[in-house]
Parts: structure tokens; sequence; C-alpha cells
């Protein structure tokens, strides 16, 4: 889609939630450093207390254990509130959610032009659905190279190189040449990729697409064997983490917060070299455009994947919540704006942290969408 985009413009990035990412106090509470960040989280609304009923999601599997955390810290603020989700995938949820079988969808793309026009059939009144990006995951790039003891530096073009099959040994110079002093193993290089259908491959694929083109030149792509072949395919990220432990000379891509004890490469973005971290993909979002023609209260982004500040790390999967800006009942409505508030809030971004080691959104994001949020209403 030739859609007319805004750059969002951030300030001071106000992540807060490093401490609950990874694994602070058991009560969620965080310390907001000074500043303008501290005024904007602190007039986030609170989402405790005063609704009830069922609220019925589906959709992105990446979103289960982020879920988790969400349904637990909501329904403890609203006890006699439940919040239903089922990870039936980001299309099933979408299809779902679109049919009216529920209140709204997880995920892991934004609706489609020709799915934006179906939700205008399937909301109240002519607006159609929204997107907020709500979960924000990393995509690190483990290896196994026991002999290795300093983390790889690795550019775009190296790391699509590795995954396009035309680098195929350890010391290939064009590795050694960006990690200086590290003694590389005279070894085979084996790229481990997901061997299903996978959100994860379709984020790892547009990065190298974007930021290396004339290497990866296979574009955008969920099921591998649509790309270059060659390699080991493993059954989901547990799979893939499973295969590059097992055998010396491994790389692969998985969710960061399930590499366990793995180290992961870090990327070149700009002039400088970036890990990943909680703090470094949350700025993702604000470093991103934000796709604009639709309406106003549209959230959904054009992730970048070369940004220019080494302080953002590219490789995300950034995860939508679809839902009507316009409802047929109060309570419905009532349901949807306590439930996407506290998402969105420091608090919601904290627990789903916790449970699944995602990265929070900034202060100035969550203000932004609250305004998406608040428009939220019963429809004629």
């Amino acid at each position: 889609m030739n859609s007319p985009k805004r750059r969002l413009v951030a300030g001071a990035f106000a992540l807060t939630l490093v401490a609950a990412a990874c694994g602070g106090d058991s009560d969620g509470g965080s310390t907001e450093p000074a500043g303008d960040s501290t005024e904007a989280a602190s007039s986030e609304p609170a989402a405790g207390g005063g609704v009830s009923g069922t609220l019925v999601g589906a959709g992105s599997s990446a979103q289960a254990a982020g879920m988790q955390g969400w349904q637990a810290g909501f329904q403890s603020l609203n006890t006699d509130a439940t919040i239903e989700y089922d990870a039936i995938g980001s299309g099933g949820g979408r299809e779902l959610f679109l049919s009216g079988g529920s209140d709204f969808a997880g995920s892991d793309a934004a609706l489609k032009d020709e799915e934006f026009e179906a939700s205008k059939e399937r909301c109240v009144g002519d607006q159609g659905a929204i997107n907020l990006p709500h979960y924000i995951s990393p995509i690190a790039i483990p290896y196994n190279l026991p002999s290795v003891d300093a983390t790889l530096n690795l550019t775009p073009e190296v790391v699509a190189g590795i995954f396009a099959n035309t680098i195929t040994n350890w010391n290939d110079p064009a590795i050694a040449v960006t990690n200086d002093g590290v003694e590389l193993p005279d070894l085979n290089i084996n790229p481990v990729h997901r061997s299903d259908e996978s959100g994860t491959s379709e984020n790892f694929t547009d990065y190298m697409s974007q930021s290396a083109p004339a290497v990866w030149t296979f574009g955008e792509i969920e099921i591998w064997d649509d790309g270059p072949g060659g390699g080991e395919g493993a059954q989901g990220t547990s799979g893939v983490v499973a295969a590059v432990e097992a055998g010396e000379g491994s790389i692969g891509y998985a969710d960061a917060s399930q590499i366990g004890s793995l180290p992961a490469a870090a990327v070149g973005v700009g002039d400088g070299f970036v890990e990943f971290s909680p703090e470094a993909a949350g700025r993702v979002v604000d470093a991103s455009e934000r796709n604009t023609g639709r309406n106003e209260f549209d959230f959904a982004i054009e992730v970048n994947r070369t940004p220019d500040s080494a302080d953002v790390y590219p490789i995300a999967l950034v995860s939508y919540h679809i839902v009507c800006l316009e409802y047929p009942d109060q309570a419905t409505v009532d349901l949807i704006k306590a439930f996407m508030t506290y998402v969105g809030s420091e608090q919601g971004q904290a627990d789903s942290a916790a449970a699944a080691g995602s990265a929070p959104i900034s202060a100035e994001v969550r203000a932004d969408m609250l305004k998406s949020i608040d428009a939220i209403s019963v429809g004629a």
C-alpha cells in the first residue's frame, strides 16, 4: 500500500520497564526517572475497578505469554471482568474478529487494506477498526561458538549472507573485518531457520530485505521454502533454539526471551553495533513511520529496519491489538477501553515484560495511543 506516512517524533524515551523485563519486583512497581517522561506516564488513567463482563479476543500466538500477564493483571484490578484469549494465530484472529466472533484480535500484522474495508461492515458505524501496537518482541540472533568469548558484531549484509547461504564459514573475511581481535574458527556455518509458517520469520526476513536488499533478494517471507532453502529447519522457537544449542557453528533467529544462555550477535545500525535489549527494541516504534490515510486514530506503522541511531534494535516483532472504533453497546465499549488502557499502560507493559520478556513501548507512544483508545465509543 502506497499510503502517506508521518514520522513518530519521540522525545526522551521513558523506558521505565527495564527492571520488569529483567525480573523486577514481583509487585510490578517501578521508579520513573525525572523529566518530561514522568509527567507523561503519571497522566495515564488508572485501569482498575469498575468494569465487569467478559471480553473475547483471539489471534497472535506470539502474544500468548504476554496475554497471560495482561489477563492476570487486569482481572486482579477488575474482579468482575474476564478476558478470554484464544491463541489461534494472527490470520485466524483477524478472520474471527472480522466475522464478529471476537471483540478484538491480536495480530503480528496490521489489517490489510481489504481487511480494513471489511472491518467497516463488522464494526458499528463507518470508521472501521484500528491497530494498536501494544506488544514488542525483540528477535535475537543466537549462535553456538564455544571458542569465541566476545559478542560478535554482524552487519546486515553479513546476516543476510549467512542466511542466504553465501557466507558459509565463520572465518570469512566479511565477518572478521567487524570483529577485530576475535579469533574466528575455521568452521562451517549452519544457519537454522523456522520450518513452520512464522511471524518471526516474516519479521526477520523483512529486516534482511530492508537492510541488505542486494544480498537478501527473497523479500519478506513467512515460510522458509519460499526463500533460499538450505540450512537446517526447525519447528517453532523452541526447535530453533534447541538446534542452535545442539550444533557447534550453528546460528539462528528466535524470540530473545527464549534463547537462554546462548550468546546473541550485535547487529550493525548506523555507524555502530547494537545488542538486543528491552530498551533498544522498545525504541523501534518511536523510530518508525505511522501509516496514515484510514483515520486519525489508526496506529499501524511501517517498522523501520534501518534506523540511523545506534540505540535502536531493528529486529523486533511488533504485534497489534485490533479493535473497533465503534461498538454496539456501552458495556463492550467500557471493557475494551479499560483493557486496552491497561495493556498500554506502564503497569500493563511491565506485566507483559515479566510474563513474556517483551519490550516496553515508550511513554510518548503510550500517550498517543491513549488518544485512539479514548475515541472508542458506542455507534449508532
